[in-house]
C-alpha cells in the first residue's frame, strides 16, 4: 500500500546516517574500552583507592549509556521495518499513525546521539556555570535577566539536569541585576557554551504606563565547572575575600550570619561571589571553583599558554552585538544571528525549548559556518 511504501522510504532515508553514526561514535572502540574498565573493576584491590574506583565506574557507566543508546536505535530501526512490512501485508491502516510517531521518535533519537559526536571539546563533558548581568534598559533589563534565568532552568528540567543558584543580586524594583547558577549534567557545558553572549529583548514593557515598546539587553557568560582532577593554581596572596549576609530569602542561619563570600582576583580584577551554601567555608570553596572556571574560560578563549598570562578583565566582558533576539512585539520571533535559526513560538522558547538553537550552533561550528554576532 502507498502509505506503507512512503513510511518505508522515510525510514530507509535514515539508514545511511545510522551506519555512519556507528563510526562517528567509535562504537567498537567504546566496547573495547568498556571491557578494559570492567576488567580493572574486577581486579583485586580495586576498591583500595575509592576515589579512583568511583571515577572508573562513572566513566564505565557513561560509555555504556552511549553504547546502549546506539543499540536501542538499531533495534528500533529493525522493529519499525518489521512493523511496516506487517502493516503492508495486512493492509492495516490503523498502524500508520503509530508508525509515523515511532519513526519521528527514532529520528529524534538519532539526531540527539549524532549531536553528542560534535561535543569534542576538552571541557564539553563538564557541568556549566552561567552568569547573567543586566545591561542597558534599567528595570526592564533586570526583569529580562530573571526571565533568562527561568528559561535556562526550564531547559535544564527538560534534560533531567540539576540547577543550583550560587549568587544573585535583586533588582531595584523588579528582576535581578545579576545571577549565577550552576547546571549539573553530562555534557552541560558542551551544549550551553553556545549560549554565551548578549541576549536582546524587544517587547511592550509592563513597567511603562504608556505601553511603549522597549529594547533591553542582558549578557550571559558560560563557563565549564572545574573538576577535582583539573589543576588550576590560584595563589592565596592574589585573593581578596569579603564576607556579607545573604541578600535574599533563605533559612534563618543564612539570613543572620555573614556566611556569603565575595572573592576578588587581584591581578585581573575578576570578582565572584557565592551566598547560597550554609557555611562561609562552603561558600568560599564554591566561589574559588567559580573563579578558577572563569580564569580557565578566559585562558582558553584568549589562547593563552597559562593562567598567569591573564592581565585583566577588559577582554572578559564585551557588550558587542547580540547573539540572539527575542521579539514579543510587533511580531513574535526568537532568532539567532550567528546561525540564522529562528522560532516563531516565543512562549515555547521562554519555557526552555532551546535545542533547535543549540543544535544549529553545534552543527555550524563543526563545519566552520558561524556568522558571528549581528545587529
Amino acid at each position: 500500500m502507498l502509505e506503507f511504501e512512503q513510511l518505508n522510504l522515510r525510514l530507509l532515508g535514515s539508514e545511511a546516517e545510522l551506519l555512519d553514526l556507528k563510526s562517528a561514535l567509535g562504537y567498537d572502540s567504546l566496547c573495547r574500552e568498556i571491557e578494559e574498565l570492567e576488567t580493572k573493576a574486577s581486579a583485586p584491590g580495586f576498591w583500595d583507592d575509592l576515589e579512583n574506583s568511583q571515577k572508573i565506574l562513572q566513566k564505565t557507566g557513561k560509555l555504556k549509556n552511549t553504547v546502549e543508546a546506539y543499540n536501542n536505535l538499531c533495534s528500533s530501526f529493525e522493529d519499525l521495518q518489521v512493523l511496516i512490512e506487517m502493516g503492508d501485508e495486512e493492509g492495516d491502516l490503523s498502524l500508520v499513525t503509530e508508525i509515523e510517531a515511532s519513526i519521528t521518535e527514532f529520528e529524534n533519537g538519532l539526531a540527539s546521539l549524532r549531536l553528542q559526536t560534535l561535543l569534542t571539546g576538552e571541557y564539553d563533558k563538564n557541568n556549566a556555570i552561567l552568569t547573567f548581568h543586566a545591561g542597558a534598559g534599567g528595570t526592564e533589563a533586570m526583569d529580562w535577566v530573571s526571565m533568562l534565568v527561568r528559561m535556562y532552568t526550564r531547559w535544564t528540567e527538560r534534560h533531567g539536569f540539576k540547577t543550583q543558584i550560587l549568587d544573585f543580586l535583586d533588582g531595584d524594583e523588579a528582576g535581578l541585576k545579576s545571577a549565577t547558577i550552576s547546571i549539573e549534567g553530562e555534557n552541560a557545558y558542551g551544549y550551553l557554551k553556545s549560549e554565551s553572549g548578549v541576549h536582546r529583548l524587544v517587547r511592550v514593557s509592563p513597567f511603562d504606563a504608556s505601553g511603549r515598546r522597549h529594547t533591553s539587553f542582558a549578557s550571559l557568560e558560560v563557563m565549564p565547572e572545574i573538576t577535582d582532577d583539573m589543576n588550576i593554581e590560584v595563589r592565596e596572596e592574589d585573593l581578596k575575600m569579603d564576607v556579607f549576609r545573604s541578600s535574599g530569602a533563605g533559612g534563618q542561619h543564612i539570613n543572620k550570619t555573614s556566611s556569603a563570600v565575595r572573592l576578588t582576583h587581584i591581578p585581573t580584577g575578576i570578582v565572584v561571589a557565592c551566598q547560597t551554601e550554609r557555611s562561609q567555608f562552603q561558600n568560599r570553596d564554591r566561589a574559588l571553583k567559580m573563579l578558577k572556571s572563569k580564569l580557565l574560560e578566559i585562558k582558553e578563549r584568549e589562547h593563552l599558554e597559562k593562567i598567569e598570562d591573564i592581565k585583566g578583565v577588559q577582554k572578559e566582558i564585551a557588550w558587542g552585538s547580540q547573539i540572539r533576539s527575542y521579539v514579543f512585539m510587533p511580531y513574535t520571533l526568537a532568532k539567532d544571528h550567528r546561525t540564522g535559526f529562528e522560532s516563531g513560538n516565543i512562549n515555547a522558547v521562554m519555557d526552555g525549548d532551546l535545542d533547535g538553537f543549540i543544535n544549529a550552533y553545534l552543527k555550524a561550528a563543526s563545519k566552520g559556518e558561524l556568522n558571528g554576532t549581528g545587529e
